[in-house]
């Protein structure tokens, strides 16, 4: 099915709907081809090519609302699905923030999103750059003598979405990337980390062979490891981790946990929360990023949002229901059923990592974090964690099996350097950053 051939059928999902008694309807269609390989030795050990589609709606009768889904979308079949919703939804109750999106043009912007050589790209070829990553590892270093999988993904889809208020958008997406899990033995003792890429276009990607030496590199630095001292000591968050920081971060802006008590800024707008350095950005317009769209999954047009602004708390993120609940408008953030990220980014700085870490006398360079512990609701951060000592501004040890925490607000507030390396290779990513001062949890004696 072509894109138009969507926008289309969406738009008649919707008119059936509202000529079978709904007060509101909204029809989305997505179309998804994914591939994804992964190889271990010579071998391609796992392979998945799916092609699905599917028809997602919500109706509304007043204030009450029911949902479908489904793969068969013939004017009959789209006729009895919703007549059975709408029979299920005079049962549940009226709720008056339910709806949808106040009515709203679409912007035409050209986000870049879309790559024809990954939608053309033969099999084997794909093939091939799995193979390439997981030969690259084992040549890299002697100590590399087997791996959790090399693997390449890709997929195209293209997402078109009609309402009764008017809105009528799609487009087409790509992506691809490539990653690597080696493991290195040690005596009896096995030492394995993970690295890839990704991206929305195929020149864009790193090469296989980079990607594999950055995931040995990553691999073969904790050989050796030791576990450290307690203590409280500088922390520099590597980009690879940094962006998990954030992850943690934005469930405290997202506006459906601040709406229930489960978030620490609940009702902090307008307060200085961080450093002057925290500049934090959620924006679904930048060209080529794999969080960028012309709109969300309610139709509302992507936005550039400033959620921190040189330290001060300006604002959550919102759809459509949460912003009615809170008095707010839409930021264009949802996602699934939810409120989810488009790119949600700290600002880069100016320095490179290498600077950074030059200009640190005493901490730790943190390359894993381990486990779930934030509390939201606290904000209090703690994780398992591994990564190298620096010593005089320089990198020295690997050390392991320590644990960092602090409170959320603290961490902010004691970020005192930003690095320049960030990279829209996700939903949620950061440059390297440096908190001034953090608990480390480790052996109780000193070296």
């Amino acid at each position: 099915m072509r894109e138009d051939e969507a926008r289309d059928r969406a738009k008649r999902a919707v008119e059936i709907a509202m000529a079978g008694g709904a007060s509101d309807a909204e029809a989305r269609i997505v179309l998804a081809r994914h591939f994804s390989a992964q190889a271990r030795g010579e071998r391609i050990t796992k392979l998945d090519v799916s092609d699905g589609r599917s028809l997602s709606m919500r109706l509304f009768i007043g204030g009450r609302k029911a949902t479908l889904t489904g793969t068969h979308w013939s004017d009959e079949e789209i006729r009895s699905g919703v007549a059975s919703a709408l029979e299920q939804a005079r049962y549940t109750g009226i709720d008056a923030f339910a709806g949808l999106p106040d009515p709203c043009a679409l912007p035409d912007l050209d986000l870049d999103l879309y790559d024809a050589a990954i939608e053309n790209r033969s099999d084997e070829a794909r093939l091939d750059d799995a193979r390439c990553v997981e030969r690259s590892i084992r040549a890299a270093d002697p100590r590399i003598d087997n791996s959790n999988g090399s693997n390449y993904q890709d997929a195209c889809v293209t997402m078109a979405l009609a309402n009764s208020r008017g809105v009528l958008g799609s487009y087409r997406g790509t992506q691809v990337g490539i990653s690597a899990s080696p493991v290195a033995s040690e005596g009896a003792y096995k030492r394995t980390a993970h690295y890839g890429s990704a991206s929305r276009f195929l020149s864009r990607l790193d090469a296989p062979e980079e990607v594999a030496r950055e995931a040995v590199r990553r691999t073969v630095v904790f050989c050796g490891a030791a576990k450290p001292p307690t203590q409280s000591t500088a922390i520099v968050f590597d980009r690879e981790v940094a962006g998990a920081v954030l992850a943690d971060l934005f469930a405290a802006c997202n506006a459906a946990n601040v709406a229930v008590g489960n978030s620490w800024l609940g009702g902090r707008i307008g307060e200085r929360i961080g450093s002057e350095l925290l500049d934090i950005v959620d924006d679904g317009t930048i060209p080529g990023a794999l969080g960028s769209s012309p709109f969300d999954a309610e139709g509302v047009p992507s936005q550039r949002t400033t959620v921190f602004e040189r330290g001060v708390l300006r604002s959550f993120l919102f759809d459509t229901y949460y912003a009615r609940r809170l008095g707010a408008r839409s930021t264009g953030n949802a996602s699934g059923g939810g409120i989810g990220p488009n790119t949600f980014f700290l600002a880069p700085g100016k320095r490179s990592p290498d600077e950074l870490i030059a200009a640190t006398t005493r901490g730790i360079l943190v390359l894993e974090t381990i486990g779930f512990a934030t509390e939201h609701a606290s904000g209090l951060y703690s994780r398992g964690a591994r990564g190298i000592t620096i010593r005089d501004g320089e990198l020295a040890e690997s050390i392991e099996e320590f644990t960092i925490a602090a409170p959320f607000p603290e961490i902010l507030a004691g970020i005192d350097a930003v690095a320049n390396d960030l990279k829209f290779d996700g939903s949620m990513t950061s440059p390297s950053f440096r908190v001034a001062e953090m608990q480390v949890s480790g052996s109780p004696s000193a070296p």
